[in-house]
This record gives structure tokens, sequence and C-alpha cells, in this order.
């Protein structure tokens, strides 16, 4: 039987014989009794198990270390502590695997997380990450249900990419060329040779890919890795993570905040109601406003504001800026902020100035901003960033020119205005973003199972 099976039903198995598999969390060994916290990592929810002397391997249960594997046999009864409503009266206890005294997670002391990264083949151990992890699986399953149950087609777009969408500065370049040998041609390394037969990277979006699959399935998602070569030592920034990226045709930038709305509240919702007792720890240990925050978010409605308003905002407020908010600039953390409190919850800004926005975004009858919006969330600033695209293949093109993007190997993607193109839009949100927000997690290297960052390739 699993443990979380067991709690699930526990009133029909009072009495009843019980054999679990699992891990010693805790022992806590007296002269002629002894309590081990078991957990089998079914659930965030640990049972108690009392053993006593009437046991023939009393004394040799009260050898066992923490972290062991075990097995344990008994009857699940009412228990006569304060602290748990039930606990298992063993029987037996087996010991599976044992282990070593020098294991890093002790029942003294509570490990930093900084430490916890060093060790992070063993940190999915403790609570704290027992919990980030499963609400990290809960949100992952209700990302596809959403874009399922509303007839979006989930598509792999490849990891090795020749599509430049970030810049081929952010992307990492794969090859299969000897360093130490390499084929020149005109003073340059000769990239004919190579695997491909062409400079080749490893993915820093699935838009470009996913537009085209949109524009036959109407609504399509991806969720997969993405990686950039950001030389970024923030708690915010990974060169591997995980995104969410959804292109839908006939859809414009209005259709867009409505989805990036509804899909949000839904995952929030099904995380609250999946995921109780992670959430009430790390509202108690994390973040005490982390509860109230998410089932704010879930109940407000999304204010609207142009960048232009926002900045009109800003530079009303009463505030002393460390950075002065600027018409043609992006808008800082401190901003982000500002206005979140300032309508009181999340806040898309729509229409930026088109000079700090991508190439692809639909460029707007100003000629000034592009259909580009970010949405702002309480706690957390920037959680997604979406536009509307540009149809128009001239205007594409032209804007193209004007930044200096190469449309030579994306001539592909220029196709699409050509042959039956049509209104359409998309965002992109982080996953790990998204999992710093429902947990409370103010650093990347924690939501994530083996971050990598500069310097840290680790495992």
């Amino acid at each position: 039987m699993y443990l979380n099976d067991l709690l699930k039903n526990i009133e029909q198995h009072i009495n009843q014989d019980i054999t679990l598999e699992g891990w010693i969390k805790n022992i806590r060994k007296q002269a002629t009794f002894g309590f081990i916290d078991f957990s089998d990592g079914t659930c965030f929810e640990h049972i108690q198990v009392v053993y006593d002397n009437n046991l023939p391997d009393f004394d040799t249960i009260n050898t066992f270390n923490l972290g062991s594997s075990i097995k344990v046999e008994g009857k699940l009864v009412k228990s006569e502590g304060s602290k748990q409503a039930y606990e298992i009266k063993a029987s037996k206890v087996t010991l599976l695997g044992d282990c070593d005294k020098d294991y890093p997670l002790q029942a003294k002391g509570r490990p930093t997380r900084e430490y916890l990264r060093e060790i992070a083949h063993i940190r999915p151990r403790t609570n704290l990450y027992q919990a980030v992890f499963r609400i990290r699986s809960v949100a992952a399953f209700a990302i596809h249900e959403y874009f399922q149950t509303n007839g979006y087609l989930y598509v792999h777009t490849p990891l090795l990419t020749t599509a430049d969408c970030e810049g081929s500065d952010q992307m990492f370049k794969v090859t299969t060329l000897d360093f130490d040998n390499l084929p020149m041609a005109e003073g340059k390394c000769d990239f004919k040779k190579d695997l491909f037969g062409k400079k080749t990277y490893i993915t820093g979006s699935g838009q470009l890919h996913g537009e085209t699959f949109a524009m036959a399935f109407n609504k399509i998602y991806t969720f997969g890795p993405t990686f950039r070569t950001e030389n970024s030592n923030t708690k915010t920034h990974a060169n591997e993570f995980w995104m969410i990226e959804p292109e839908m045709a006939f859809m414009d930038l209005n259709d867009l905040m409505n989805v990036e709305e509804e899909m949000l509240k839904f995952v929030v919702k099904s995380v609250l109601d999946k995921c109780k007792d992670e959430i009430t720890f790390l509202t108690q240990f994390i973040d005490n406003g982390l509860q109230d925050k998410l089932t704010a978010l879930v109940n407000s409605k999304f204010n609207r504001v142009t960048h232009k308003e926002a900045i009109d905002i800003l530079k009303n407020a009463n505030v002393k800026w460390e950075f002065e908010p600027s018409y043609e600039e992006d808008i800082a953390k401190e901003h982000e902020k500002y206005l979140t409190e300032h309508f009181n919850g999340p806040v898309f800004v729509y229409n930026w100035p088109k000079d700090i926005k991508a190439w692809y975004m639909k460029l707007n009858e100003d000629g000034k901003t592009v259909a580009a919006v970010d949405l702002e969330v309480p706690g957390a600033g920037e959680l997604m960033g979406g536009s509307q695209r540009e149809e128009d293949y001239d205007k594409l093109i032209n804007r193209c020119k004007e930044l200096d993007v190469d449309t030579a190997p994306i001539d592909w993607f220029m196709d699409l205005r050509r042959f039956g193109g049509c209104v359409h839009s998309g965002f992109g949100m982080g996953f790990e973003r998204l999992i710093m927000y429902l947990t409370g997690i103010d650093n990347i290297r924690d939501v994530i199972p083996y971050p990598r960052t500069p310097n840290n390739c680790d495992f």
C-alpha cells in the first residue's frame, strides 16, 4: 500500500493490518519504545510508526539510521499523542536499505538552501523541496489540462534549430567539429563541413515553429526546455529553463490577454485545490502571505493599461525612483511592484515602444508602438510576455531590415505571411517563474531540480 492511498481513506483502515515501504525521516529511540517519522514520498504528509520492546527485533530497530529505507508492517490505530490523529503500531520493521551516518540531512538544525543546492541529488527528500516539486508537478499537469480541455494541439518543437528567434548571441551553438582542427574557408570556420551543414543552435524559444502549426491547427501550445547563454547571476535567470508558448490563429491582442488571464487562474486554482498541505507549509515557513496572494489572484479581475498610461501613473506617483520611468524604455522591477499595488492586483501593460520589442511583433497604426503585452502580478512582477504577431509580409520584411535581422535562415517562417496568413497571437511564460510565484521561493535555483547557471553545471 502507498501512504497517499492510506491517508485518503484512513477511516476504512482503522485496526487493519498495513504494510508500507518508505524512508525514515526521523527516529526517536527510547529504552522500551521508539517513534519513526515515516514517509514513502507519495504525498506531503508523513505518518508516525510506534514500535516497542515486545518486538523480537526491538534492539535491531533501535540501530536504524535516519534516511534508511524500511518496510513497516503493523496496524493503523488512533494515536494516543496530540500531534497526530493516527499512527501505525508496528508488528515488524525490516531494514531495506541502510543509510550511512554521514547522511547530510540530519535531524538537528535546518540546512540553508545554498547548502542544499550543493547536494541537489539529496534535497528532494526535505520537506521544502517535497512541497516545491510536488507543486511543480501539479502545475505542469494543470497547464496541459487547460490547453487540452480548450482544444489546443500540443506540439513538440525542435531543440536543435537554425532559427534565430531570440538573437544568436543568446543561443548555445551546437557543433560536431573538432575545435583543435577546425575547417576554414576564407578566414572563417566552414560550417558546411559540420553535421547539419550550417550554424546550428539549441533553441531559445519554440515560438517560430509553433506559429507554423497554428497556421494549420488554429490553436497550439508548446511546453518544453529552452536554453539561453545569458551570463546572469540574478535570482530569476537560468541558462536552462522550461517555457509554455501557445500560438493562436484568428486572435488579436485583446483575445490573447483573455487567454493569459483564464489560463493563469486555472493553474493557480488547481494548485490551491490539489496542494493544500504544501501551500500551508510554504505559507508557514516561506511566505506568510502566499495563501492569500494566490487566492486573491484567482478571484481578481486583471487590469489593462497601455505602456504610456503605465508611465503616466509612475511619473505622477509620489515616489523617488531609483530608475526614472521613461516612455521609450522598459519598466523596472520597482515600477512593476508599484503598478500591481496601485491596481491592487494583476495588470496587463500593452502597446509597448517598438524599439524595445522583438521584430516579429505587430506594428500598431501609430508607427511607434507594437501590440505587445506583459503581465505583471503582485509579488513577482512580470510573469508572461506576448504579442499579436505581424501578419503583413511587407511590414515584417521592413521591420527585419530596420533591426538588421537576417531573414535567410527563417524564409520558411516568412512564408506563413504569403500562404494564407491571418491575425494571430501568442505568449510565453517561463515555467520556473510561475513556480516561484506559486511557492513564494525567491530563487530560480530552488524550483528546478538541477539548476544550470553560470559556472554551475553540476550533477
